[in-house]
């Protein structure tokens, strides 16, 4: 049984995990090089707190008693019995952590990786216990979007991923084995599709970036926080399902697919994007964005919940 995760990175993403995995009763330990970093824990995880109790029976106040925190990574995975490794994606940098990880860690416990693009089987060269190691990539911010995508490099144990499912399921997260290993894993490859088409068509002239956004929130945003692309087209084929939508309107499809282009990210196009966000954003900070996310998150989460959905 997982009592005890340790979580090496204290930024958004390792902060996020540490309120969730306080919230579900665990003892947590989050490690950074940077006090600072670590010192910003509590603020952050007050915060995600009340969020979270609108979700689940929690207690009212954050179990600090429950967090410890240290510059040593060494120390922080003497005991722990899964390893939430937040670390800079860079491929050098997570060989280095897993080593210093492996340094005080029990064989028997798992490495989970939060990389949103690095491949769990490079992650793994060089490691005493390979086996161990996994991907278990979240999407920003953990602590209120449940998907984790597990994905096993080449020497992972099958046990390996069963027990980090059986992890993740029995604190409320939704999970999805990803069967091969791909550069982005499974969902960021779909956002980055996505995000290619967004910034072909504002280099192009299509559509602001302001148009872009709105066009995906109050449109297929809309549906895709109910059901993923296969369903929805599903449902387009009306009574015929999927094979009457394929049949018929798959060729729209292809033209669509063959009319897209891949931008080029020049300083020029980079100024475009980021004039276009500070004028949909009108002077609100990330921070002010960020709650207002968040805020929409617990209420999508509560809809979803109510629908079953």
């Amino acid at each position: 049984m997982i009592r005890h995760v340790a979580i090496i990175g204290a930024g958004l993403i390792g902060a996020s995990w540490a309120a969730l995995f306080l919230s579900k009763g665990l003892r947590v330990t989050v490690s950074d090089p940077s006090r600072q970093a670590l010192d910003g824990l509590p603020a952050f995880i007050t915060t995600a707190w009340h969020d979270l109790a609108q979700l689940d029976e929690i207690a009212a106040a954050p179990p600090f008693e429950m967090l410890h925190v240290t510059q040593d990574i060494a120390m922080a995975c003497a005991e722990a019995d899964l390893v939430q490794e937040c670390g800079p994606d860079r491929i050098a940098i997570k060989q280095q952590i897993v080593a210093q990880i492996e340094t005080t860690l029990g064989p028997d416990a798992i490495i989970a990786s939060s990389t949103s693009s690095l491949m769990a089987s490079d992650i793994q060269t060089g490691a005493r216990h390979p086996g161990r190691i996994l991907v278990a990539h979240p999407m920003n911010p953990p602590h209120l979007v449940p998907l984790v995508e597990l994905v096993a490099g080449r020497a992972t144990d099958p046990a390996c991923i069963a027990a980090a499912r059986a992890f993740y399921d029995r604190i409320d997260r939704v999970t999805v084995v990803v069967r091969q290993e791909r550069v982005g894993h499974l969902a960021n490859r779909l956002t980055s599709a996505l995000y290619r088409e967004a910034v072909s068509l504002v280099a192009e002239g299509v559509a602001t970036v302001e148009d872009v956004d709105r066009a995906i929130a109050h449109g297929p945003g809309m549906r895709w926080a109910f059901m993923g692309p296969h369903l929805t087209y599903h449902l387009g084929g009306g009574a015929g399902g999927y094979r009457h939508y394929l049949d018929h309107l798959g060729p729209t499809q292809v033209a669509r697919w063959a009319d897209q282009t891949t931008p080029v990210l020049t300083p020029e196009l980079i100024e475009t994007l980021v004039a276009g966000i500070e004028e949909a954003t009108e002077g609100q900070s990330p921070a002010d964005l960020a709650r207002r996310r968040d805020v929409a998150l617990v209420a999508l989460a509560k809809l979803k919940r109510d629908l079953g959905a």
